[in-house]
């Protein structure tokens, strides 16, 4: 239909040709068009060139790209001040858009941030120099009062009590885990993870970005601060995807779901030394009592449950047994995202049939009650707006499986609430520390060093190794050195590496210096990733392929 119409363009006849189409039942295709073309009395031998020349094809590509590039979904697409508008299609909806009163104008202002796509890490950044600037104040006092102060919940303050900065990395931060949980799960059944070797590339990248800087900082470290060894693991992944952003063309698509992939398999395995080396007193009780919970979890899933409360409640006993048996409860969240159970995508035509319906008797009614004349009574009085309502909101819910929901749901929270309040509460470390301590230096460098070129230089040689094994595959439209520059900035460390200086290193002194490192080295490594990026050449396209082994 395009090339026709714009075949037809060139010979002053688009709309003829727009109309005639749309009179057409399809299939539309080139004998038709060429039918067509000879009702409406164009040159037929100049038609036919048109339809065959390559700048025609072009011009619709690049049309079709910019309208993916502004989300432009369906015919008619509504744009309001330049933002996509999702609303209802019924006066009073677009009027509320059109003139913007005060909610309407902060949802807006609300929407155009989120859309960004460093939001999520300009608030994290906010959120941790907002706790540095406030430890290193002179209220640095109020701030050491608000993240030690106890919150129980319980009839006895002590059955469930723990400071407001543990509860922020244990509590909240399961809201985290969950949406990690629903990356794992869509990656594995939508994404870069259908692909096995796609997904192995990744995989071995975070075990070489856990492994290298580890050993880095053990290669630096005496056995009287070899603890610290984790201290460097971990990725900021909402740092680095924001920094990311902000390269544009130079990030492909290609390689931000290589970093995302990387960083959920990262978080997993920091979760797990932190289950494993760091666990507080396990109570062997609680942990059966954990299993039971996933277990009820299980037989959820297994009877097509959908319903989400069910798994809400369990996930609430899962977190309390992992507590008590003295694990982090914040991976009950990812147990909570992969056993949700999955639902088959439902077919358009009996949701648009009932939809269509629901609407055609709200219409009939709404026709039905101008005619008797009676001005007091009222359409959504009426018994069908009960009916209609009930049926459009199970056709709409029915479009969403029960993760989907949940996650469009949490997504929100996550990353503007909760990783801002976990930074808030974790990020605020003093700028003076003891570096009179012995070891002191090793610490800092170490911490430093691992995070800015352990995890990069990790994450490279894994990589690479994965793909001459060839059980991996590099993403394909990625420049070398946008690879590289990623890996640096996958060398930023995230707000829970706080929590392990605190749980891996036993002087307060040291888990002090540690946290300098963390600052130090994702400092310097941010500063590497950024130049590598602005330095880095477009995105590999087929028409100017590099062997991605160059690396």
């Amino acid at each position: 239909m395009s090339l026709g119409a714009e075949a037809a363009a060139r010979q002053h006849r688009f709309w003829d040709m727009h109309d005639a189409l749309y009179q057409r039942e399809p299939p539309l295709n080139r004998s038709v068009l060429l039918e067509i073309a000879a009702s409406l009395g164009l040159d037929m031998e100049r038609f036919k060139r048109d339809l065959e020349d390559p700048s025609l094809r072009q011009r619709i590509d690049e049309d079709l790209e910019d309208g993916r590039r502004n989300a432009v979904t369906a015919t008619p697409t509504i744009f309001v001040d330049g933002l996509r508008y999702d609303g209802a299609w019924e006066f009073y909806s677009m009027l509320e858009a059109l003139q913007r009163p005060v909610g309407a104008r902060f949802e807006r202002t609300a929407r155009a941030f989120a859309n960004l796509p460093s939001s999520a890490g300009l608030v994290l950044l906010l959120a941790t120099a907002a706790a540095l600037m406030w430890a290193n104040s002179p209220l640095a006092p109020a701030y050491e009062r608000f993240v030690n102060a106890q919150f129980g919940i319980g009839p006895t303050p002590g059955v469930l009590s723990m400071s407001v900065a543990q509860w922020c990395s244990e509590g909240l931060l399961t809201i985290f885990f969950l949406i990690l949980g629903l990356e794992i799960r869509r990656e594995m059944t939508a994404g870069s993870l259908t692909d096995w070797r796609a997904a192995v590339a990744p995989l071995v990248a975070a075990v070489g970005g856990v492994i290298a800087p580890a050993a880095v900082y053990l290669a630096l470290n005496p056995p009287a601060t070899a603890a610290g060894w984790a201290v460097p693991t971990d990725s900021g992944i909402a740092f680095t995807l924001g920094i990311l952003a902000l390269f544009g063309s130079r990030a492909s698509a290609g390689l931000k779901v290589f970093v995302t992939t990387y960083a959920v398999a990262c978080d997993i395995l920091v979760i797990l030394i932190l289950a494993l080396f760091y666990p507080r007193a396990i109570h062997g009780g609680w942990l059966l009592a954990s299993a039971g919970a996933v277990a009820v979890m299980v037989v959820f899933n297994r009877w097509r449950v959908y319903a989400t409360w069910p798994y809400l409640a369990a996930t609430v006993g899962l977190w309390l047994s992992l507590h008590f048996a003295g694990v982090s409860g914040a991976i009950s969240g990812i147990a909570f995202a992969v056993l949700l159970p999955p639902r088959p995508v439902p077919k358009a035509g009996p949701l648009l049939a009932q939809a269509a319906t629901a609407l055609a008797e709200l219409e009939h009614a709404e026709q039905a009650l101008k005619h008797t004349g009676d001005e007091r009574r009222r359409l959504e009085q009426e018994p069908v707006w009960d009916w209609a309502s009930r049926n459009l909101s199970a056709a709409a819910e029915r479009l969403l499986s029960p993760a989907e929901r949940v996650e469009q749901a949490v997504a929100p929270w996550s990353t503007y609430v909760v990783l801002p309040l976990f930074a808030l509460t974790v990020a605020g470390v003093s700028v003076v520390s003891d570096l009179d301590v012995p070891y002191a230096w090793r610490v800092l460098i170490g911490t430093a060093l691992g995070l800015a070129i352990g995890k990069p230089i990790g994450m490279i040689l894994a990589t690479w190794i994965s793909v001459r094994a060839r059980i991996g595959v590099f993403p394909a439209d990625a420049a070398p050195l946008a690879f590289i520059g990623a890996a640096f900035l996958c060398g930023i460390g995230d707000p829970l590496s706080f929590v392990v200086a605190e749980q891996a290193l036993s002087s307060s002194a040291y888990a002090a210096v540690a946290k300098m490192g963390l600052l130090s080295g994702s400092t310097l490594a941010a500063a590497l990733g950024a130049l590598a990026l602005t330095v880095s050449p477009a995105p590999l396209t087929d028409a100017n392929p590099q062997p991605p082994l160059a690396v």
